[in-house]
């Protein structure tokens, strides 16, 4: 979308908890994150961590708290993230001058590299610097603790203010003169050519000493000093060159602005409640880590970065299990970033959700389930990290083995599948692929895994589930493998069978299957995860999603595989085009408006980065063989 069109869209006023997805872009510290506006409201943020309860969330509810610098009389807006950084620069014009507001999440001083997020400050930065003319602005800062159940007392002081009450404390220096009354900040002030301003908010929780945060003089050095720790981090894991370079990179920075350093956990996204569909029930909290997710994640970080951070991830989820996977031990499906295993549903009553749409929720029971793939996302991973991992601690090897050891005993079991519904458990065609990718990469990996490994087990259940995937997987009636055993549903799950080796795209039954689901299986040319019929694909839920963007770009890789590069990066370019002006994806795509919907989810991005690879490598091939 043109600069222009994008100003345009930029001044329409819409209430603070219906403004498109799309319009705000993500600041993270690895430890938590915020969504920041494209008029420079803050309208989300969770500290200490992603799972905290939120001190800003208007994106759910009005009066829920935000932070807002912007100026007073009518502007347009452009904005940017720094080269190589998740710092956002604003640029605001008015008929009176221009205006740059940067935002960061600090890092720690001097921190760079791997060590990008460790003993996070828990501050927000933000510069305001005079470009041209003189402009005025006006700041509205409205903590409100707990998700907006809280409105703290909040007192002026010397250089800012600092609130009282509540779970937490947040202190908060200012470069221009404040006004604090009924929990509310306010300030009107000018800035001029080549003048600064500088902004601080840090948190503390509330038994702590009072927070210090970084003096108002000090910002712009502060900004700088975080913008240079996430391009230490970038040059140290440079490894793409491939055509989609900046997508590539931004996208890897977005994945690793949602690990939890401390643990080495990935979220699968950094909010909660922000819908699949307008008004509808299916709004899920995504802030904990997924074992299938975060696989993903560091898959498409291998060809985007090749991070340590696979390391940090095996180590996370196999003191999270307490060791092992029988069925007697403690894996789940996902994880509190802490290794939190009780992640309990709930409901806020209180917020009306994003463009009304009820109810929000923190939580997630999907934690209980039985999904089967995961034995395969996390082996498959490991394989993949092999090297980077080197010799396995003996107890990731008694991990590994009992994964591999439960994919062979579970696999002929019903589940809820991937997409976590909510209905009755089926035999998910997508859970016994990953069995059979969980045993497939157990017993490559057997040469490394102690006297633990049972590879004549392994390669015997393996084969038993391929046989049984070819014949009961098959629909006649579709021509294509379906959503389930014996069924003629579609599921864009199946397009992971050449992605992980199950079947080459080639195979005819495989192409038959991508040409079903491009046909039959998608909204304006995208597609859907299933179609959400009562009395077909019922999943528990009422009301309709969008197109799921990584199934999207799940067919871009099964078309570049199977040869059809030109038809594959065509896909590309579109679902790319849905990015918003910084680049950002969110889970789902409204097929007839192009409005994003969901949550902002690592998914849409791992998709992004595995697809522009699978591109890169089949244009390789295709040159190789012409010469």
């Amino acid at each position: 979308m043109p600069s222009s069109a994008r100003e345009q869209r930029f001044r329409q006023h819409t209430a603070p908890n219906g403004r498109p997805i799309a319009e705000y872009g993500l600041l993270s510290d690895c430890s938590s994150a915020a969504l920041l506006h494209c008029h420079g409201s803050i309208d989300w943020l969770c500290m200490p961590r992603f799972d905290s309860p939120a001190v800003f969330a208007r994106i759910l509810g009005e009066r829920a708290g935000h932070w807002c610098i912007q100026p007073s009389t009518a502007f347009t807006a452009q904005r940017r993230y720094l080269p190589n950084s998740l710092a956002i620069e604003t640029t605001f014009t008015t008929d009176a001058g221009v205006v740059r507001l940067t935002d960061v999440m600090a890092a720690r001083t001097g921190q760079r590299e791997h060590d990008l997020g460790l003993d996070a400050p828990h501050e927000v930065l933000r510069l305001v610097e005079g470009v041209e003319g003189s402009v005025e602005l006006h700041l509205e800062l409205a903590p409100r603790p707990e998700y907006g159940l809280v409105r703290p007392l909040f007192r002026r002081t010397d250089n800012g203010g600092r609130t009282f009450g509540g779970p937490n404390q947040v202190a908060v220096t200012s470069g221009v003169p404040v006004e604090v009354d009924a929990g509310t900040m306010r300030a009107t002030f000018a800035v001029t050519a080549g003048k600064t301003a500088g902004f601080a908010m840090r948190w503390a929780a509330v038994e702590s000493p009072d927070p210090v945060p970084t003096p108002a003089d000090d910002v712009a050095a502060a900004v700088a000093d975080t913008v240079e720790a996430w391009r230490s981090w970038e040059v140290h894991h440079h490894y793409y060159e491939g055509a989609q370079h900046d997508r590539v990179q931004l996208g890897s920075r977005v994945l690793k602005g949602l690990t939890y350093r401390p643990t080495g956990a990935i979220v699968a996204a950094p909010t909660t409640s922000l819908p699949e569909t307008v008004g509808g029930e299916r709004n899920w909290d995504y802030r904990f880590s997924w074992t299938r997710d975060a696989s993903l994640t560091l898959q498409a970080l291998y060809i985007g970065t090749c991070p340590d951070e696979a390391v940090d991830f095996v180590s996370f989820m196999t003191s999270a299990a307490g060791g092992g996977a029988t069925a007697e031990d403690s894996l789940q499906i996902m994880y509190g970033i802490g290794g939190e295993h009780d992640l309990s549903e709930r409901e806020l009553p209180h917020l009306p959700g994003w463009r009304d749409s009820r109810p929000v929720r923190v939580g997630n029971g999907a934690w209980g389930q039985t999904q089967l793939d995961v034995f395969g996302q996390l082996l498959d991973m490991i394989y993949r990290y092999r090297e980077r991992l080197g010799t396995l601690h003996p107890e990731i090897q008694h991990f590994v083995c009992q994964l591999a050891d439960r994919a062979a005993s579970s696999w002929e079991g019903r589940d809820a599948g991937m997409w976590e519904m909510r209905g009755e458990p089926r035999h998910h065609l997508s859970s016994k692929v990953l069995c059979w990718t969980a045993l497939d990469r157990a017993v490559k990996l057997a040469e490394g895994l102690g006297v633990d490994a049972r590879v004549e087990r392994w390669a015997q259940e393996r084969d038993r589930i391929r046989e049984a995937v070819l014949t009961r997987g098959w629909s006649e009636a579709r021509h294509a493998y379906a959503q389930s055993f014996d069924s003629d549903e579609l599921d864009a799950a199946a397009l992971l069978m050449p992605v992980v080796g199950f079947l080459p795209a080639t195979d005819a039954r495989m192409t038959s299957t991508i040409e079903a689901i491009a046909r039959d299986l998608t909204e304006g040319g995208l597609v859907l995860r299933y179609r959400n019929q009562q009395g077909l694909n019922v999943d528990g839920l009422t009301g309709e999603e969008g197109t799921f963007v990584i199934c999207s770009f799940w067919l871009v890789s099964c078309l570049a595989q199977a040869g059809q590069v030109e038809r594959a990066q065509g896909l590309f370019d579109r679902l790319a085009g849905f990015a918003n002006d910084l680049g950002l994806l969110a889970e789902e795509i409204d097929g007839a408006t192009g409005e994003h919907l969901g949550n902002p989810q690592a998914f849409s991005h791992v998709g992004l980065i595995t697809a522009a690879w699978d591109i890169d490598q089949a244009r390789a091939a295709a040159t190789s063989a012409a010469g």
